[in-house]
């Protein structure tokens, strides 16, 4: 199994998962960032090229994996989590069951994002931010602050590695912040060695690379 790549960051003990999703077990928190549900019917109504609309399903089974196999009470959603409200009004009947269900039984925290900035009538707290023992969560990070967990940049790594050029989503940390990659199937992605995440991280930063078997790196620069 597929135990994800661990590390200390500001007093709390983290482990990084392959799938982008990010577990603190001592609170029993699983934290994804970005899902932009909905992104294929928000393109799509906007006149953009048509995606094959399976992003949310795909998403969600993801999602549910990891529900599945670690003791997860509660689930955070670190903002964006839609495509934009009217997406998440348009969630298929299906996507809406399979959200209850994985709810049922969990604490589940929707963080307010830029896309989608007011509460859906979906289960669980809508909020701006949570703390949570030493850590606090938000969607965008702020300049000046210690022990935050955000997300919305949708950081990527690129390096080379025997001669050819690697690409992957990625977890960005240094002794102050966290940046979590994006979890959803149809987003994109920034590369660490663009200028604002170059601002906001640390020379000494890492980037945690997703996939099989999560690997962290100095930060790409």
């Amino acid at each position: 199994m597929n135990t994800g790549y661990a590390f200390d960051f500001c007093g709390a003990r983290l482990t990084a998962l392959g799938s982008g999703a990010l577990w603190w077990a001592e609170h029993g928190l699983l934290c994804v960032s970005d899902l932009h549900l909905g992104k294929a019917e928000r393109v799509a109504r906007r006149g953009g090229s048509a995606l094959p609309p399976y992003e949310t399903t795909d998403t969600l089974i993801r999602l549910a994996a990891e529900l599945d196999r670690l003791p997860v009470r509660v689930v955070m959603c670190l903002g964006d989590s839609f495509d934009d409200l009217q997406a998440a009004h348009a969630l298929p009947e299906a996507a809406r069951l399979t959200l209850t269900q994985l709810q049922a039984g969990r604490q589940w925290l929707w963080i307010e994002g830029n896309h989608d900035p007011g509460p859906v009538a979906l289960g669980g707290e809508h909020l701006a931010e949570v703390a949570i023992g030493p850590l606090r969560f938000r969607h965008i990070a702020q300049p000046d602050t210690q022990a935050e967990v955000s997300g919305h940049y949708h950081p990527k790594a690129r390096l080379r590695l025997r001669g050819r050029a690697v690409s992957r989503a990625a977890f960005l940390y240094d002794d102050q912040r966290l940046i979590m990659p994006a979890f959803g199937t149809y987003t994109g992605g920034l590369f660490s060695h663009a200028p604002v995440l170059q601002a906001l991280m640390g020379p000494r930063a890492c980037a945690i690379l997703t996939g099989p078997q999560p690997t962290a790196i100095p930060m790409p620069r």
